[in-house]
């Protein structure tokens, strides 16, 4: 099913210390982690665009440089609500290979009434594996600009939140996979394991 009123925004502008090198050039199989998120996320919405925090060689997808003055996942969110030209956006991170399209389609359904839709994993939210209503521009750029603390938190806490807890998500994704996420050469090795366990 794709998602017709929605935007994907791969966030692929981090500087990956934990992990030694950038991550979304790591190898995942025959692709890098950024084509293999990308591939999900064609199967499931009609536009992709990639943010990164300079241009990176030329890819098929646009790209969207975050404003240099800010840094962080909150500069890059920013930079995709201000560029989508659809309702919603669905920002995943660079290094979440194994979210899958039926959990989105899934989480896509909970977006009535809300600004945003978030998964919540072990007790911690997932704002980059989450929708957003473009209509939190406003908000969103009034924190990245303003004097309060410039963080995804700060945003969740002033926007309408559809918050999606664990027992909720493992209907359809058991072992809650989709969220685990490659920040260092260990997740790498413990993600090639196909039975790995979340916890």
């Amino acid at each position: 099913m794709i998602i017709e009123d929605c935007t994907a925004i791969i966030m692929a502008g981090g500087e990956s210390r934990r992990m030694g090198q950038d991550k979304a050039n790591l190898l995942w199989g025959e692709r890098t982690l950024l084509q293999s998120v990308a591939a999900t996320m064609q199967l499931v919405f009609p536009q992709i665009i990639i943010s990164v925090r300079r241009p990176r060689p030329p890819m098929d997808w646009p790209q969207i440089c975050d404003d240099p003055a800010y840094s962080g996942p909150l500069a890059g969110l920013h930079e995709g609500l201000a560029k989508a030209r659809t309702p919603w956006i669905f920002a995943v991170a660079c290094d979440m290979p194994f979210i899958t399209p039926r959990i989105i389609e899934w989480l896509s359904g909970y977006r009535g009434g809300f600004e945003a839709v978030v998964p919540v994993v072990q007790g911690y939210a997932q704002p980059l594996a989450a929708f957003y209503a473009t209509s939190s521009l406003d908000t969103v750029r009034e924190i990245l600009h303003g004097n309060e603390k410039n963080s995804m938190r700060t945003v969740l806490a002033r926007l309408n939140v559809r918050y999606i807890n664990e027992s909720e998500m493992k209907e359809v994704d058991p072992a809650l996979r989709s969220f685990f996420d490659l920040d260092t050469q260990q997740d790498v090795i413990q993600a090639m394991n196909p039975d790995f366990p979340l916890v």
